[in-house]
C-alpha cells in the first residue's frame, strides 16, 4: 500500500494480525524493506509486522532533498496513524535507528520499545558525510559500492553469490534519495534527546560492523539503557548475515515484557 505524508507517498508493508502487538521497521541507508525478510521470516507469527521503504529509497517517492531525521521520523508518525498503530516496538537499522529513536523522543506516547541495530545517536561527522556527498556526485552510488558493501558484510558473506543481490540493490538506489538521507545523517545528534528514552530498549550490532563499530553503538545503549548485544562474524547488515541470531534476541525482548 502507499500511505501519504506530507509531500510524499510511502510504500508500506503491512503484515500480520490486527490487534497483535505491532513491530514497525524502519532500513538502513542504501536499502529497502526487503533487508528485513530474512529476519521477519523468523520471527512469531503472532506479531503485526510493518514494513516501509522510508523516502527516496524503494518504492517510496523520491523528493527533494535534503531531508532531516524529524523528516523521515514524520514519515514513520503518519504510517502509524493511517493505520492506528499504538503500543509500537520500533526496529530501527543504521539510519533507521536515528529514525526510531527521534521517534521515540517526539512520540512516545506511540511507542512501546526499541531495537536499535548498528546505529547510534550520531553517526560519523558532517565532514566525513560531506566528502560521501561530493563522492557520491562526482561518479554516483556504483563508485564506492565496494568500499560500502565491506563495511556492510563480513568478508565470507561477500565472497558469496547472495552478496550480489545487495550490491544490486544499494546501487539501485536513486542517487538523489541517497544524497537526501546523507545530509539527515551529516546533520543529526540526538544524544541529548537518546538519554531521555524511557521505553524499553535493545541494542545489537555486527561485531566487524565498519560503519557503526560495536564501542559507537555500546555508547548509544547506555544513553538509552538498552541492553547491548554484539553478534559475532557480521558487518553492517546482521539482519541479513544472521537473521536466527537476530530474530532470537529480538523475540526474547518481546517475551520479557516489551508487550506486556
Amino acid at each position: 500500500m502507499m500511505i501519504r505524508s506530507g509531500d510524499a507517498a510511502l510504500h508500506v508493508r503491512d503484515e500480520g494480525p490486527r490487534g497483535s502487538p505491532v513491530v514497525l521497521f524502519a532500513n538502513s541507508l542504501g536499502t529497502d524493506l526487503r533487508v528485513f525478510d530474512g529476519l521477519v521470516a523468523r520471527l512469531p507469527r503472532d506479531l503485526r509486522v510493518v514494513r516501509y521503504d522510508k523516502r527516496g529509497h524503494g518504492l517510496s517517492d523520491l523528493t527533494r532533498g535534503p531531508y532531516t531525521i524529524n523528516m523521515l521520523s514524520d514519515d514513520a508518525i503518519a504510517i502509524c496513524e493511517a493505520l492506528d498503530l499504538h503500543d509500537v516496538t520500533f526496529v530501527g537499522l543504521s539510519i533507521g535507528g536515528l529514525i526510531a529513536q527521534s521517534f521515540a523522543i517526539r512520540r512516545p506516547d506511540l511507542t512501546k520499545a526499541l531495537v536499535l541495530m548498528d546505529t547510534a545517536a550520531k553517526i560519523g561527522t558532517a565532514e566525513t558525510w560531506g566528502e560521501r556527498i561530493a563522492a557520491l556526485r562526482s561518479g554516483g552510488i556504483a563508485s564506492i559500492s565496494d568500499s560500502i558493501l565491506s563495511r556492510w558484510f563480513a568478508p565470507a558473506f561477500l565472497a558469496g553469490p547472495q552478496a550480489s543481490q545487495w550490491r544490486n540493490m544499494l546501487e539501485r538506489t536513486p542517487l538523489e534519495g541517497y544524497i537526501a538521507c546523507c545530509h539527515a545523517l551529516a546533520a543529526a545528534d540526538l544524544t541529548d534527546g537518546c538519554a531521555r528514552i524511557a521505553c524499553p530498549a535493545i541494542a545489537i550490532v555486527g561485531a566487524l560492523d565498519g560503519s557503526t563499530p560495536p564501542a559507537l553503538v555500546a555508547e548509544t545503549a547506555r544513553l538509552c539503557n538498552a541492553a547491548f548485544h554484539v553478534i559475532e562474524d557480521v558487518g553492517h547488515l546482521p539482519c541479513v548475515e544472521k537473521p536466527d541470531a537476530v530474530a532470537a534476541l529480538i523475540t526474547d525482548f518481546l517475551k520479557k515484557g516489551s508487550h506486556d
